[in-house]
């Protein structure tokens, strides 16, 4: 893993990966400033990635992107956005503090009451903080010297993935939306059936050539994420199936043996369609 280093993707395009879920951080060089992409799980954490950025780069800080609301990438807001002493805009799609409503608080809430339930979260002190600037349609922003287009997505891995694209490199970061160090995670708010369409469409708009930053692990091409959403569409198959048979998760997720990622996360996401009370009992990233 390339942790604890900024691994240069394309000119003055840099990725770091951060911590045992193997979390991808971005930043982008402009002549205005950086623009940083996630901020990780805690205002510690955020901390060190502050520090970690101002000891690589001269320039400071002006623009933040969440690319979907999950804690691992959203968790370290306040260190950055209203309130901080960076006060750096932050953007992300336009259903974050909708769905930090309805997934995250509780979630945080829980911890609260009870740690224990989450021994290896720091979340005292946690303040949800959503985006300054909600993202409904593609927006560009000019770093100087170079645009980065924003593009919030239609449900898929979340209903606030969105899309980084940086077009003088040819550069994707796609956030969770496409995963290399694990398997893809069908976590609170995910939407297993329509997953595969949204993925493709975002490979349909590649070149081969292109560089791809997934929400974990190292940087990948246009022909791994093809296989990737050819994969979850094999899934959304089988779940489909499963519901016109009336099969529960366990007997759906027993009828085949070649299933493209292990099966225990894959509950998840049967329980999605097939158990829909049960969608906030999935863990996420």
């Amino acid at each position: 893993m390339s942790e604890n280093q900024w691994i240069p993707v394309a000119t003055g395009v840099f990725q770091r990966r951060y911590g045992a879920l193997d979390v991808s951080v971005v930043v982008i060089e402009g002549t205005h400033g950086l623009m940083l992409v996630d901020t990780l799980s805690s205002p510690g954490e955020a901390d060190t990635l502050l520090a970690d950025v101002a000891e690589h780069f001269d320039t400071p800080i002006r623009w933040v992107v969440n690319t979907h609301a999950h804690y691992d990438h959203t968790f370290g807001n306040q260190r950055l956005g209203p309130q901080s002493a960076l006060n750096a805009e932050i953007f992300g799609h336009a259903q974050i503090e909708r769905h930090f409503a309805e997934y995250e608080a509780p979630r945080l809430d829980a911890y609260l009451v009870d740690p224990g339930r989450e021994p290896d979260r720091e979340w005292h002190g946690v303040v949800l903080t959503p985006p300054t600037h909600p993202v409904a349609d593609l927006l560009r922003v000019d770093l100087g010297g170079r645009e980065v287009h924003l593009v919030p997505l239609p449900p898929a891995h979340t209903d606030t993935d969105l899309v980084l694209f940086v077009p003088d490199q040819r550069v994707w970061i796609l956030g969770d939306l496409v995963e290399e160090s694990g398997p893809p995670m069908f976590g609170s708010g995910s939407f297993p059936l329509d997953w595969p369409g949204v993925l493709a469409s975002v490979h349909e708009q590649m070149e081969e050539g292109d560089l791809v930053v997934p929400g974990h692990g190292r940087v990948i091409d246009r022909g791994y994420v093809g296989r990737q959403a050819a994969d979850l569409a094999l899934i959304a198959e089988r779940i489909v199936e499963a519901r016109t048979l009336g099969l529960s998760t366990a007997e759906a997720l027993a009828r085949y043996t070649d299933w493209p990622f292990p099966v225990d996360g894959l509950r998840f996401a049967f329980d999605r369609v097939l158990s829909p009370s049960h969608q906030h009992d999935a863990e996420d990233d």
